[in-house]
């Protein structure tokens, strides 16, 4: 997409009353603590699905998602994956399934910004894995302790991403990278590599 510095957009996802759902959120806001490349555009999307549509329609060489991903692993444990992005034949989103202002689902958004023609170089997600809610419970404030911890190592991993699409060989990835499909994102995956929070 661009022949010089990579555009790269880092999107925290999450709503921030459902205690490990706002990790994205609190690792987009500890990014913003210190101000990112000028080619970098770091945002806190929260739940905000068609804020999240409309900047990717304007044209990135990375998106990089960070949000939280249950997949059965321990809680705060570190995943990035590499999500297929469907083209147009796959797509079958409908504009009246996606135009809730408040869906934040990261495969509806891909499917969604692939059917209005938009284009996005790559896609990785940053994911942690949340410690289970307590069923009973409508709304939790705060992360728990191991998704807490988790967060500046997401922000070490996000980070080293960033300095990797920055190299020549944009693909340079650390070995926990993982492909899967998109729907992936918005499901409990099973087996896959991941980055141990150590």
């Amino acid at each position: 997409m661009n022949e010089g510095s990579p555009r790269i957009l880092v999107a925290g996802l999450g709503n921030i009353f459902l205690g490990d759902d706002a990790f994205g959120v609190e690792v987009a806001r500890r990014l913003l603590q210190a101000p990112p490349p000028g080619d970098v555009r770091v945002v806190d999307f929260g739940i905000a699905g068609i804020d999240l549509i409309y900047s990717l329609l304007d044209g990135y060489d990375l998106v990089i998602l960070i949000d939280a991903v249950a997949r059965g692993e321990g809680p705060g444990t570190l995943y990035v994956i590499e999500p297929e992005m469907p083209d147009d034949g796959q797509n079958n989103t409908s504009v009246t399934e996606m135009l809730d202002p408040h869906d934040m689902d990261p495969a509806k958004v891909l499917r969604m910004v692939t059917s209005l023609g938009g284009r996005v170089g790559r896609v990785l997600l940053v994911g942690c894995e949340p410690t289970p809610m307590d069923e009973h419970a409508d709304m939790s404030d705060g992360l728990s302790e191991p998704v807490r911890n988790a967060v500046e190592h997401a922000v070490e991993l996000t980070m080293r991403l960033v300095a990797d699409a920055h190299k020549d060989d944009g693909r340079t990835l650390s070995a926990c990278t993982v492909a899967g499909d998109p729907a992936a994102l918005a499901q409990p995956m099973s087996a896959g590599l991941k980055e141990a929070n150590q």
